[in-house]
């Protein structure tokens, strides 16, 4: 079946040509990514979402990902993504309208607080932080958009991930005393105003459970079992794991660190199991390429090989019979001016 299943989309990728492209982020499964015409970290993808021009545009990844490229898209693009559920649970973790009543708060007495959310956020997330003059970042240029929200107001709230929030802020010497995680268990009710006020970085309490992981004995099993490895981590891991670390840094930034090891070097790498086992299939007798630990995203794996068949045997009888796809991606039009803000921001201040 999975040779059928190959055949077929490869099949369909040459009759569509160039009114077609496939976008793939690089926690997907071998046999999906293998079908891409582009692939990325989140950055990466948000930027060449602009630079296609292709009709349809099929997007391997969760959900947020490929609301950010219906929103960078061209007005007679569409975007595809071939498991509709494919959600992301640190994204679910900071609901819009709880964001909205928090900003409202945090901004009650005058103060200018400047959202920043990461990429992995939802749709209507991104759209409240374009609306308050807010940008939208990811792990590659957190520290840049953190450096440029705090050119625009007096604090920033960064979202959802604390962990990036907090290892960013330790690459920019941020001390401790000015930091603050907003207690939000229960709504606003566990909100302290007053701390809140005194810091100068708010974290949303959100996590990539992916990442969180990983931990320091992993990091001591690899020193005690292969003296001289090199570990490196994703910055969503906690800040005492990216500080016992050798280095950090975006999925991109991984994948160069690793690829410029000198020959015979070990490295175990503390990310998405999907990267690293390709990692070390592609550097098969140069490199010894350990993980961490393994740690799947099971909603990356919601994308599989019979999805993307189906989407795209669906996107061909959409062409048939000129109808929509229950696979597209829509986007809200009272979300999309606001969203699209945070996302060009982002885009035009790291240019």
């Amino acid at each position: 079946m999975s040779g059928e299943l190959y055949d077929y989309i490869e099949e369909e990728r040459a009759r569509f040509g160039e009114d077609l492209t496939i976008l793939g982020h690089h926690y997907q499964e071998e046999n999906v990514i293998r079908h891409t015409d582009l692939r990325g970290d989140s950055l990466e993808l948000a930027r060449r979402t602009s630079s296609v021009r292709s009709k349809y545009i099929v997007f391997c990844g969760v959900y947020f990902m490929a609301e950010s490229s219906a929103l960078l898209a061209a007005p007679a693009q569409r975007v595809y993504l071939p498991e509709p559920s494919a959600e992301c649970s640190m994204a679910l973790m900071s609901p819009a309208s709880l964001l909205g009543e928090v900003l409202d708060a945090l901004t009650r007495k005058g103060r200018k607080v400047i959202p920043l959310a990461y990429v992995n956020s939802t749709l209507a997330v991104k759209a409240v932080v374009g609306g308050r003059q807010g940008a939208v970042c990811t792990s590659a240029n957190a520290r840049r958009m953190l450096e440029w929200a705090w050119s625009q107001g007096e604090a920033v709230l960064f979202l959802p991930d604390k962990n990036l929030g907090r290892n960013t802020a330790d690459l920019l010497g941020i001390p401790a005393e000015e930091q603050h995680i907003l207690n939000l268990k229960d709504g606003l009710r566990r909100l302290d105003l007053e701390a809140a006020a005194q810091a100068r970085l708010l974290l949303w309490p959100g996590f990539c459970s992916i990442h969180t992981r990983f931990h320091l004995r992993q990091i001591e099993r690899v020193r005690a079992e292969c003296p001289g490895a090199r570990i490196v981590v994703h910055p969503e891991c906690s800040p005492e794991v990216v500080a016992a670390a050798d280095v950090s840094g975006s999925t991109s930034f991984i994948i160069r660190f690793v690829e410029e090891l000198p020959d015979g070097a070990t490295v175990a790498v503390g990310t998405e199991i999907n990267l690293v086992e390709r990692l070390a299939e592609r550097h098969k007798g140069r490199l010894t390429v350990l993980p961490l630990v393994e740690s799947a995203c099971t909603h990356m794996a919601q994308t599989t090989e019979e999805s993307l068949a189906a989407a795209l045997r669906d996107l061909a009888a959409c062409e048939r019979e000129g109808r929509g796809s229950r696979f597209q991606v829509r986007i809200a039009e009272d979300l999309k001016n606001p969203a699209k803000a945070a996302l060009e921001r982002m885009l035009r201040v790291c240019a």
